[in-house]
């Protein structure tokens, strides 16, 4: 094709169905919603008159149950309580876990927090997530998390670089934390080394905090819309895939076939 401005609705049909043939369904509407977005800006620009990707649907797909791992609350206590709390890094592993988990925080928004994005706010503590999109997100702890924030921030002397990042590597051989932000795979081979420890068999990852908060949050009474706002979602659609209440009928409901 000679240049990006000879493209025409078809040509992104055609490529959308072929890759609809060979990945999931997701996988070929996120490849369509960035090719919008490029022409998008093209247009804006004014490269070329129209958006060639407007008028092209993805396919079908349509999803009710989310499919991130939950772990059950005695779960998620114990693998909280098998961190040992008298390292640094023990006390920055805790409260990873215990912010994704009390505040419903994504695992990019906890690792993007400075050490100022924890504060004070009527007498309460509160976080300040930065989310997807340039969204600032506030909120105050659950009691639990305050305490391991604090223990994280006073016992390893943070609270002196308020603009450094919250949750830092460890430095080889020392033991202590440096200035280099956690990375996410970091954080994932931590949680995934934590559970195993903790005798967990449920393989679960950097969201499954977020979902056993949100299932927490509802098993005792909470209101969809609520946690909605809590966990910054712009619709109680996207909240419900993270509702999985419905497990726990299902198993109980399979018992009854004694035979």
């Amino acid at each position: 094709m000679p240049s990006i401005t000879a493209i025409e609705p078809l040509y992104v049909a055609a490529y959308v169905e072929a890759l609809t043939r060979s990945r999931a369904a997701p996988t070929a509407k996120q490849h369509l919603a960035a090719i919008r977005r490029l022409f998008d800006w093209l247009v804006i620009g004014q490269v070329i008159p129209t958006n060639p990707a407007a008028s092209v649907r993805g396919p079908a797909h349509s999803v009710k149950r989310g499919k991130t791992p939950v772990l059950a609350p005695e779960e998620a206590r114990a693998l909280l309580d098998s961190i040992d709390a008298a390292t640094p890094i023990g006390l920055r592993d805790r409260a990873l876990i215990g912010l994704m988990t009390f505040s419903f925080a994504r695992i990019g928004a906890a690792l993007a927090m400075k050490v100022e994005d924890v504060y004070v706010q009527h007498r309460r503590l509160w976080v300040r997530l930065h989310e997807k999109g340039g969204k600032i997100h506030e909120m105050p702890c659950h009691h639990t998390l305050e305490e391991y924030l604090y223990a994280y921030i006073d016992g390893c002397g943070l609270a002196g670089d308020p603009k450094g990042a919250l949750f830092r590597t460890i430095g080889r051989g020392r033991g202590a934390l440096t200035t280099t932000s956690l990375p996410q795979s970091n954080a994932y081979a931590m949680i995934r080394r934590r559970a195993a420890a903790a005798g967990i068999e449920t393989k679960i990852g950097n969201h499954t905090f977020r979902a056993t908060g949100i299932t927490a949050y509802l098993k005792n009474g909470g209101a969809l819309e609520t946690a909605a706002a809590m966990a910054n979602h712009s619709s109680t659609r996207t909240t419900q895939l993270y509702d999985r209440r419905s497990d726990q009928i299902s198993l109980d409901e399979i018992e009854r076939v004694r035979i």
